[in-house]
């Protein structure tokens, strides 16, 4: 009975896509779905709306309201429009940037929002062709606009494409805007309501000018050319798996005055295919494996990679054996906030206002570096705009000096206001130059910070499940931790349990106290007596649910190294088998 009501629900919202308002394409696709007798692609198109998640809108390209179309794009438009011209009702002139990444379909949305907005009186400023997710961040900024959208699901395979909406600060959407934008969006009835037909004469297309000037913010990140000056040789090799940072980053690195950077020919040609990789996600190895293939023949120094709208960063070098190693994104987060804060101690830069910014999926060793350096610490939910949401609460009293998270994103200053792939690159290289100054490898940086501060191991696991059925399997497992709240992982007893949907904790003795959090989010984190660390959460892009581990262990010194990671993973073993995963 449950399936039939479904079916049915699914049905009449698919039926009103049959009227005039819809292309003829897109209702023969709609006739398609409805006369087949397997009802699965018609459920999975219809049985939802799309909404926006911890990345904005994002979903498979196709017909119906939960795939990426022109009318899904369309009312996000029109709603975004609607909210807009509500909130900012008494100024002369409301205005938005538009940019897009290289995916399939990217442009053509791009270019029926601009006409949307302007449609609705919005003056509009789009990008000239594909640009980095950062730079459109900024150009909010810059240009004094009220908000901001971008065309990218990020490194999500090619099916996937997305829409992130940001709000005058640069940052992504937050509440109430966010709800107040889905509200206006759920009022758009059908494609009738959206106003499709532009106004030229409020479209402004952009590129080159505010290219020179992200950049020239860009170059103010460095904090010692000198070190770069004496390794202006360090051997980089770089990809941009097919999309927009082959832009900036390549021409960024050489204003920074690194002279031998290579990139990997295959992989600088713009492809929403993404031919030459299974996904273009530089937490997956396999998509590193030509930057690292060309790294060997060259003998490089670092290798580099950027995410389709080049908002996050993937790193490898080679380890004590001369071996290509991936640096994970924990790891990446902890050297730039150890290199900042080293570099600002010895230039005498810290005035004791300075804080730094992690999401509490993300490493530990982070606050232990802060805590013996005196720097604030603040821990926030996993997704960007939550770290802009700290620094702007604290603008103009307090100086942010960084901040990351564990899914590779890092941002160094705050004239962008979302991950950035582009500046973090360019330090990550700079680094690189600082460690070689100090007779180090940048992995022999890794492991110095690890004896010094403790080692640490993060591994994740991802479990997917695809679809409606998918969805309802994650809040059966979420459902089941909060009820039966685990007392050990891996041998080790809990002694702490933090609930973000309800914002309580629980310690070892049953004692409840508040979690002081901006929302509630649907994530738990268990603590054990040995210090290691459990984050599970669904994921809000993807149909997953993901755990985060964090073991702790400790590093006497660099040889150690190999020594520590087994036993961190034989403790990793131990966890997922408490977990059941």
């Amino acid at each position: 009975m449950e399936n039939s009501e479904l079916i049915k629900q699914v049905t009449e919202k698919a039926m009103k896509w049959l009227s005039p308002a819809y292309s003829a394409e897109t209702q023969a696709e709609v006739k398609r779905l409805l006369e087949n007798d397997d009802k699965t692609e018609l459920i999975e198109a219809f049985y939802k709306d799309l909404e926006f998640g911890t990345g904005g809108l994002r979903g498979i390209m196709g017909v119906g309201s939960n795939r990426m179309n022109i009318y899904t794009v369309g009312a996000a438009t029109q709603g975004l429009s609607n909210y807009l011209n509500l909130n900012f009702k008494d100024l002369p002139q409301i205005s938005v940037v538009i940019g897009h990444d290289c995916r399939n379909n990217s442009r053509l949305f791009a270019e029926i929002s601009a006409n949307i907005f302007s449609a609705n009186g919005i003056k509009v400023y789009l990008f000239e062709d594909m640009r980095p997710t950062p730079e459109m961040s900024f150009a909010i900024r810059h240009l004094g606009c009220q908000s901001g959208i971008i065309l990218t699901a990020s490194h999500n395979p090619k099916e996937y494409n997305g829409y992130k909406a940001y709000w005058d600060d640069g940052a992504q959407v937050l509440a109430p805007h966010d709800k107040g934008i889905i509200d206006e969006v759920n009022k758009i009835a059908s494609a009738a309501d959206i106003k499709f037909e532009g106004n030229p004469a409020l479209i402004e297309i952009v590129g080159e000018e505010l290219d020179k000037l992200y950049l020239d913010q860009v170059k103010s990140v460095s904090i010692d050319p000198e070190a770069i000056a004496r390794h202006k040789d360090l051997k980089i090799v770089y990809t941009p798996i097919h999309g927009t940072g082959m832009i900036l980053i390549p021409r960024s690195l050489r204003m920074w005055g690194f002279e031998n950077i290579h990139t990997v020919p295959e992989q600088m040609v713009k492809d929403g295919n993404f031919s030459t990789v299974v996904s273009p996600n530089p937490e997956n190895p396999e998509a590193l494996s030509m930057a690292i293939n060309l790294a060997k023949e060259l003998d490089a120094d670092l290798v580099m990679a950027s995410d389709p709208d080049a908002d996050r960063i993937g790193i490898a070098c080679k380890d004590d054996k001369g071996e290509w190693v991936l640096i994970n994104g924990n790891q990446t987060c902890l050297m730039y906030l150890y290199y900042i804060i080293t570099q600002y101690n010895k230039l005498g830069k810290m005035k004791g206002n300075e804080f730094v910014v992690k999401t509490i999926v993300t490493t530990e060793l982070i606050k232990k570096i802060a805590d013996k350096n005196h720097i604030e610490m603040i821990d926030c939910y996993t997704g960007f705009k939550w770290i802009a949401r700290e620094i702007r609460i604290r603008e103009g009293e307090k100086k942010y000096i960084g901040g990351g998270e564990e899914s590779f994103g890092f941002l160094a200053a705050d004239f962008v206001r979302d991950k950035d792939s582009v500046s973090a690159c360019c330090l990550m290289a700079e680094i690189a130059a600082w460690a070689k100054d100090n007779g180090k490898s940048l992995y022999e940086l890794l492991l110095d910070i690890y004896v010094e501060y403790g080692f640490s191991k993060e591994y994740t696991v991802n479990v997917v499940k695809p679809g409606k059925s998918g969805a309802d399997e994650i809040k059966a497992m979420m459902d089941n931790f909060r009820s039966n709240l685990p007392k050990e992982l891996g041998g080790s007893k809990v002694v702490l349990m933090k609930d973000y949907q309800t914002l309580k904790q629980i310690d070892a003795s049953g004692v409840t106290t508040d979690l002081e959090m901006p929302d509630t989010s649907n994530v738990l984190q268990f603590f054990t007596e040995s210090g290691d660390k459990v984050s599970v959460r669904p994921s809000g892009t993807e149909p997953k649910i993901k755990f985060y581990m964090e073991v702790k262990g400790e590093m006497g010194c660099r040889q150690c190294y190999a020594a520590a990671d087994v036993t961190a993973m034989d403790k990793v073993g131990a966890i997922r088998k408490s977990l059941g995963i």
